[in-house]
């Protein structure tokens, strides 16, 4: 089962080294389906049609590795990734290209907790610290493998040929974490394949190639080119061969679940899963998400649309509530978040999720705008520092779990980072030339990198093993939310800085006398642009502060540590 893990690790940082190839690749794929760079609004559903199939549903996923087995949940994640991965790769129009990125976030977002659920089942508390570093670790690693893959794929081919190596890897993990769990459980009778679903799926994906690829030659014969004819409208879903690709996929789907296995589990799960509530959790979650992946920073914290989407999703997450106290067996049992390090956690999350995606984004735009402005590779580049520190972090959090309080460890990484952020915060023009910004850089990584493993350690020992996977999940979803709010709000409130400094600069006429920019001029705009930042770094600064202090208050007392030295010595 411990190769399973190793092999379910491998997965999480392929799917999260994918969300940062998707960012380099963003400009060719919007150019695959005729969008052009300055409609990048319209591209922006790729962004939250993948965040959708990553958070919205995570709960009900967490749940359904608890009932189900974490095996199950994790093979079933990557055979969606890669069915998303497919999808994506023969898009040939931004619709058919968010289905794909949908499936490949909701394939994705199942591998994180289902992972850190199985930490849990195969470790005692006080022995899953360095488990769990080693799993941050690694998902923190897809962030830096992620532009590497993407730049050496996007050299030798175009951007479809990322999605085919995902799709790839999704089936080879897939094939090679069933046959691990197998070989480690009572094995089942064989059974018998389905011949007439496997049918069904070869002409399905048959179909759909043909529909996406469209070969010149047969598109142009008189006879098969009919094929390609919509019975209405323009869309390519209603070709023959399109209506052939739905028919058989829904074919395919109810000859799986006719199977008596297939029913038996679909039975248990209508029978034992609160699927109302996973539905009403589900809108919530999409309402804030939509709002926010939606909003255009130079405007609003949240776009005009996205009042509405927070509206819904207000009155969602009512309707959730109010389902929880009269349900029998709600999807959050009563009593799951009861113990203060449990909530904590997930409160925890938010506010690390808040700070880091400043980092992320803000470190590479403050390079481009000081030192690399003609190269945004050159910019995204100074950002690997830090990303190389952050899974060295997590690792060394996971061992000071075994020692350490986990509030301690995970305080003082958040405050490390907040420290980060306030020299940030007081960088000038030149500042990303010198050693201390590599210093400032690899302390920040550090930081964050040490508050994962005692996090997650936290969690998992004040919950019952019975909803790891349900727990799991909502640090998961507190963090990508808390991405997703503090890009938003801290992006919108360092703008009005730059407002604010570009309103005091002095007339484009009195610096540059000869008529143009000039030089002086175009230092003046930089260092409203630096003004921005360093709005954006300080704001980043009070959220890692705030994590900081929350982890020592709120994860006091929680069981991750090896309770004595006999304990230590049998673990090792």
């Amino acid at each position: 089962m411990r190769a399973v893990l190793w092999l379910a690790a491998i997965a999480v940082a392929f799917a999260a080294a994918d969300t940062y190839v998707v960012v380099l690749a963003l400009p060719d794929m919007m150019a695959g389906v005729g969008l052009s760079i300055e409609e990048l609004q319209r591209a922006a559903p790729l962004i939250s049609g993948f965040l959708l199939g990553y958070v919205a549903v995570l709960p009900l996923i967490g749940r359904l590795a608890d009932l189900l087995g974490h095996l199950p949940v994790l093979v079933g994640g990557l055979v969606v990734f890669a069915f998303g991965s497919f999808l994506t790769a023969l898009s040939w129009d931004l619709a058919a290209m968010v289905v794909g990125r949908f499936f490949q976030g909701l394939g994705g977002g199942a591998l994180v907790p289902a992972t850190l659920a199985l930490v849990a089942a195969l470790y005692p508390a006080e022995r899953r610290g360095v488990p769990l570093g080693l799993v941050s670790a690694v998902q923190e690693l897809g962030s830096v493998l992620g532009p590497l893959i993407g730049a050496a794929v996007l050299a030798v081919a175009d951007w479809r040929a990322i999605f085919g190596l995902n799709l790839v890897v999704g089936v080879v993990l897939a094939v090679a974490i069933r046959k691990l769990g197998r070989a480690d459980s009572v094995r089942d009778r064989p059974r018998r394949p389905d011949l007439i679903a496997m049918l069904l799926l070869v002409v399905a994906g048959a179909a759909f190639v043909l529909l996406a690829v469209e070969p010149t030659a047969l598109v142009q014969d008189l006879t098969w080119g009919a094929l390609y004819v919509p019975a209405a409208g323009s869309t390519r879903w209603l070709t023959p061969l399109g209506l052939v690709t739905i028919i058989a996929t829904v074919g395919f789907l109810v000859k799986c679940g006719l199977r008596p296995g297939v029913r038996r589990v679909l039975g248990r799960i209508a029978a034992e899963v609160d699927l109302l509530g996973a539905l009403l959790l589900s809108f919530a979650l999409a309402g804030v998400i939509l709002a926010f992946a939606t909003a255009d920073p130079e405007v609003a914290v949240f776009s005009e649309q996205g009042t509405w989407y927070l509206v819904a999703g207000g009155l969602a997450l009512l309707g959730f509530v109010f389902h929880l106290r009269r349900a029998q067996d709600p999807i959050v049992p009563r009593g799951a978040f009861a113990r203060t390090p449990a909530w904590g956690s997930v409160l925890i999350s938010f506010f690390v999720g808040a700070a880091l995606v400043a980092a992320l984004i803000d470190v590479p735009l403050f390079a481009r705008t000081t030192i690399y402005g003609d190269s945004q590779l050159k910019a995204a580049l100074v950002l690997l520092e830090f990303l190389v520190a952050l899974p060295v972090g997590a690792v060394a959090g996971g061992f000071l779990t075994r020692r350490l309080p986990a509030g301690v460890i995970a305080g003082g990484g958040m405050l490390l980072a907040a420290v980060a952020f306030v020299f940030m915060a007081r960088w000038d023009a030149d500042a990303l030339r010198s050693l201390s910004a590599t210093v400032v850089l690899v302390a920040g990584g550090l930081g964050f990198g040490l508050a994962l493993a005692p996090v997650n350690a936290a969690i998992l020992a004040t919950t019952e093993q019975s909803m790891h996977g349900l727990t799991t999940s909502f640090t998961v979803v507190a963090r990508m939310v808390g991405m997703l709010v503090g890009i938003s709000a801290l992006t919108t409130i360092g703008l009005r800085s730059y407002y604010a400094a570009q309103a005091d600069l002095p007339s484009l006429s009195s610096v540059c006398t000869g008529g143009g920019m000039c030089e002086e001029y175009q230092d003046l705009l930089i260092g409203a642009a630096i003004a921005q930042e360093h709005t954006v770094f300080a704001g980043a600064a009070v959220c890692a502060g705030i994590a900081a202090l929350l982890s020592v208050v709120l994860l006091r007392g929680a069981p991750t540590r090896a309770l004595s030295p006999t304990e230590t010595v049998t673990a090792l």
